[in-house]
């Protein structure tokens, strides 16, 4: 029997998402995700995220990647899973904050609307991880942040990137580049990066231009999905090591191929990422 399931594609800045409510229904989603975000035979997409209900929060999120490995979080996903439930009505327009259950925690949303519609929303993403096990990182020690050199002897040259290491909730790890990130080869780089045994779970790659204190120039290798134009987490991750490394100022501006988020972050305590949120269009999908 022909298996069907209706579905919204949406992106935040680009990283697009396909959205299934699947409050009533159960498969194989590793095998969704997989199929769906393929861009030559699928809906295309960075990924699956399916809403769920929650004994925690009042819904509950899951996200998996492209390549249908399940990741814990998605800053951009997060956003526009909040709009994806009100209009699937599984909570109500007069919740001013929104409790989301992920596989980090439970995070608020606060949707920002405009003439009746949710256009943007404004995300707690909790507090930075640095210490190397939380990452994780092949490292021991407790120790204050540090820059790592890592050495891609998959590549012809040797090539040696020197990244900082934060979780969000995921693990990432950021290049601070002299060279302009259009330029870079992150094609090339980017995977090497992702599986170097540096990174237990593997890891998102970000290299960032510093334009002022107030503004970064971000390009994202995100991992199981590749190049993407935008990443939430990765753009708090970039906005966590600048300020911890005195580039960037407490709030910044990240420029990403697919559109602007805003983060800001005093230093300590929780990040807050702001960013727009925006419906592709509707469908049902056939197995």
């Amino acid at each position: 029997m022909e298996a069907r399931v209706n579905f919204t594609k949406m992106h935040g800045a680009g990283n697009d998402y396909i959205y299934v409510d699947a409050r009533t229904d159960d498969r194989d989603w590793y095998s969704l995700a997989r199929a769906v975000s393929d861009r030559h035979t699928g809906i295309g997409a960075d990924g699956l995220i399916i809403l769920l209900p929650s004994n925690a929060a009042d819904l509950r999120m899951r996200m998996f990647n492209a390549d249908g490995s399940e990741a814990e979080m998605c800053g951009n996903g997060i956003r526009c899973f909040v709009r994806f439930a009100l209009e699937e009505k599984a909570i109500g327009s007069a919740l001013e904050v929104v409790k989301v259950e992920t596989a980090v925690g439970v995070l608020s949303v606060t949707p920002i609307w405009e003439g009746g519609r949710m256009t943007r929303a404004s995300v707690d993403m909790g507090s930075p991880r640095l210490r190397p096990a939380d990452v994780p990182m092949a490292l021991a020690g407790d120790g204050p942040i540090k820059d790592y050199a890592l050495t891609l002897s998959d590549t012809s040259n040797d090539t040696r990137v020197e990244v900082t290491a934060v979780s969000m909730g995921n693990p990432h790890a950021v290049a601070f580049l002299q060279q302009d990130v259009a330029e870079f080869p992150l094609h090339e780089i980017g995977p090497q990066v992702e599986v170097h045994p540096m990174f237990a779970k593997r890891v998102n790659f970000e290299i960032v231009n510093v334009i002022d204190p107030g503004h970064v120039k971000v390009r994202v290798w995100e991992r199981g999905s590749g190049l993407t134009m935008a990443c939430g987490t990765g753009a708090c991750a970039v906005a966590v090591i600048g300020r911890l490394k005195r580039l960037t100022g407490d709030n910044v501006k990240v420029s990403l191929p697919g559109g602007d988020l805003s983060i800001s972050w005093p230093g300590s305590g929780e990040v807050i990422m702001e960013g727009p949120v925006e419906e592709v269009f509707e469908g049902e999908w056939r197995d």
